[in-house]
């Protein structure tokens, strides 16, 4: 069967395909029964816990004091028997190494005795500590492979929670993991360390502006999850994507995205169907999902959730996109998070909106009707825009990958700059405050539609701006960097501590200026034109992809760090290091190891994309494109044989083979690129894997693409992209 008549089957089998129905009936079963259904959380706490151990782990989980550990083995015994009800036989310390993914190891409930019976078994212990094998994880250089003792620790402020299976239940405990020195070998340990020191420092300055009650501050995160769903045959049957996420040879279709209907658009009711059981998982585990739709491609979408604090936000993310995942097979289809995995049309991106809140329940970022007059705001403000610029390449580095390299400064995304968006309103308001002193701000009004029957609607007092990579949107900021695939611990992690930094200097000028007697308001008004002015460079409320912004930001002198690989040295800076250090957010030690996983990662990423590349080529497209050469050569003869002298033909077939030659060339080249010796210096690897291997693979795409395009569809092996894209 030719690679053709495989597609056609497949194509056919698709057509055949038919919305599968959820797990969940609503009109039988109320949406409000689902949510937290397997999850341990303060309601379930409440009614199993003895009431002075709920009270106890309440007080660790709400105002961060340290668990007690006499109440381990209540809790412990209370989750077991919740689990078993729910048909749970295994527990499991859930962690996220530094793989990006997740980790986890089972052991049963059940423990044989002497006797020949069984006992349920889950002591505090269990509980608290785990013992898996750390070795095989990446840990930078931390420790040598010898060395496997790893702990996972839980962490009471992320519920535990039961993942079905088919044949079961596991009760799912979220942890930390460290290593035998107390190293972070993960990354909700350097989040959970960050939100710490965030809390310590806003809740000094907010003694300043008086506030004695608050004894907490949460930073919150709800993060946009953009993904594509293709059909599960056509995953199958393209070895890049199973390989590598992302298709390496594609030919653009003859449309796209160019009419803009995907957008918004009535959702297939396939896709539906795959998204409808998804939230179903989601909300059994507590994930707050509220948004669902079609994004700008064709067969991309997404998932969005409502506000959690920062640890438990970072938890969620990592869940949504194991159950993406797993459903998406129930229903025949593949879910793809990577960055790009489609050239030439928009990536996916996870837009992470970011905001402060005390325990009391007071956002530190709602500006209010009038800005200009609440102090305690633009100070808050002032000082995440402060950080931004200060810390603009720290906050990259947090959001570099080679997925996301693909997408960053790609006209769906925001350059490799990063600037800031405030809006008309707050930024008159910061260049009232630069000359001296604000004293009015821009007043929302309302839109005049021109329908009589229709109420007039109110205007917000600014616009948004999609192509900022750090936009203020009302009551939060939207850090829109961030990379479909990525874990969201490590951006929230640096903007949490560059954040506690600024907080600290503003807090201690203030404390400065009043200990000497200043008024606090006079205080303010001496601080802010100064930082005001430092800061500006940073503002930007235009067209961030626009080629005049990249100059006049290199005028401003913002960094334009344009690939992973001038972004990774600065985790190990003198400016990373003092920073890092002085909040206990990382020690210098586990900031080499960052720079090095960061590095290993990068070069195993691209490198077996050009393996994977350089496969295809050898083993499908070259043999593809010689079989219809020679074809081709064949009819060519065959014609002037019969005495039919064609020109077109002719020049067809020298335009095959001049292709053909070049693409054969140029995958040798890029096999020499792969085999290149760097002297075992990781950052001259990942050099080279930039400047020599990806160039060569891209040159190589090229050649590839113009070969499906000038050879028959029947064999050509590789379903294309106007199937991929538009058959669902």
């Amino acid at each position: 069967m030719t690679p053709g008549n495989v597609r056609q089957t497949a194509i056919s089998e698709i057509g055949k395909a038919k919305a599968v129905g959820g797990a969940v009936n609503y009109l039988e079963k109320d949406v409000r029964q689902v949510y937290c259904e397997h999850v341990f959380n303060d309601s379930v706490q409440r009614q199993r816990l003895p009431k002075r151990v709920f009270e106890a782990l309440q007080k660790t989980i709400k105002a961060g004091l340290e668990l007690d550990p006499g109440i381990a083995d209540s809790v412990a015994l209370a989750m077991r028997d919740w689990a078993i009800e729910h048909g749970a036989t295994h527990f499991t310390h859930w962690f996220q190494p530094m793989t990006g993914s997740t980790a986890e190891k089972h052991d049963s409930f059940i423990t044989p005795t002497p006797d020949g019976e069984v006992l349920a078994q889950f002591s505090g212990k269990d509980l608290v500590r785990g013992e898996p094998d750390a070795s095989s994880f990446p840990s930078g250089g931390l420790r040598a492979t010898f060395e496997a003792r790893g702990y996972t620790a839980w962490d009471p402020s992320s519920p535990a929670f039961i993942l079905d299976n088919p044949n079961g239940a596991t009760l799912v405990v979220p942890t930390m993991f460290i290593s035998w020195t107390g190293d972070a070998l993960d990354k909700k340990t350097p989040l959970l360390r960050s939100m710490e020191a965030l809390s310590k420092q806003a809740l000094r300055l907010l003694r300043v502006f008086g506030n004695a009650e608050a004894r907490r501050v949460f930073t919150t995160v709800g993060a946009e999850q953009e993904y594509f769903l293709i059909d599960r045959h056509f995953y199958l049957m393209r070895p890049d994507l199973l390989n590598t996420g992302r298709t390496l040879f594609g030919a653009k279709p003859p449309k796209g995205q160019e009419l803009e209907d995907q957008y918004f658009g009535a959702i297939n009711e396939r896709v539906l169907a795959y998204m409808a059981e998804v939230e179903y998982e989601l909300l059994r585990l507590g994930v707050p999902i509220k948004t669902r739709h079609n994004e700008v491609a064709p067969a991309q979408y997404e998932l969005a959730p409502t506000f959690e604090t920062s640890n438990l936000a970072t938890d969620h993310q990592m869940l949504m996109m194991e159950i993406m995942r797993k459903v998406a097979s129930r229903h025949g289809l593949t879910c793809l998070l990577h960055e790009k995995p489609f050239a030439g049309i928009n990536g996916s991106g996870k837009h992470n909106n970011w905001s402060m809140s005390t325990d009391t329940g007071e956002n530190l970022l709602e500006p209010g009707d009038t800005p200009h007059a609440n102090a305690q705001f633009l100070v808050v403000c002032a000082a995440v825009v402060r950080a931004v610029h200060k810390y603009a390449g720290l906050l990259r580095l947090s959001v570099c990958g080679a997925g996301n390299d693909h997408r960053l400064g790609a006209n769906e995304a925001p350059p490799a700059i990063i600037s800031v968006f405030l809006g008309q309103q707050l930024t008159d308001v910061f260049e009232q405050l630069e000359k001296g002193a604000a004293k009015s701000s821009r007043k929302a009004d309302h839109i005049e539609i021109g329908v009589s029957m229709l109420p007039k609607l109110p205007r917000d007092a600014g616009d948004r701006n999609r192509t900022s990579p750090f936009a203020f949107t009302g009551n939060k900021f939207e850090f829109r960097a961030v990379g479909a695939s990525q874990s969201v611990a490590g951006p929230n992690t640096v903007l949490n501590t560059i954040v506690a930094e600024s907080l600290d200097f503003f807090t201690t000028k203030l404390e400065a200026s009043i200990k000497a007697g200043k008024d606090l308001n006079a205080a303010i008004q001496d601080l802010l034109p100064g930082v005001i002015r430092e800061f500006k460079p940073v503002l930007f409320d235009g067209d961030n992809y626009s080629a005049e912004w990249h100059a006049e930001a290199e005028r401003r002198g913002l960094p334009n760090l344009r690939s992973t690989v001038d972004c990774v040295p600065l985790a190990t800076s003198k400016e990373a290091i003092a920073l890092f250090t002085k909040y206990g957010v990382y020690t210098e030690r586990e900031l080499h190891s960052r720079q090095e996983i960061l590095l290993e990662n990068y070069v195993k990423t691209v490198t077996i994309e050009a393996l994977t590349a350089s496969n295809l080529a050898h083993t499908m497209l070259l043999p593809a494109a010689l079989r219809y050469q020679a074809d081709v050569a064949g009819a060519v003869s065959a014609a002037k044989a019969a005495g039919v002298e064609d020109g077109v033909q002719k020049k067809l077939l020298d335009e095959l083979v001049k292709t053909v030659s070049a693409f054969h060339k140029a995958t040798t080249a890029l096999d020499e690129a792969v085999a290149a010796d760097h002297g075992g210096d990781t950052l001259a690897h990942a050099r080279c894997c930039h400047d020599k291997v990806l160039p060569a693979m891209i040159e190589l795409r090229k050649l590839g693409d113009k070969l499906e395009l000038m050879v028959a569809d029947e064999y050509w092996p590789l379903p294309p992209y106007r199937e991929m894209l538009f058959i669902r």
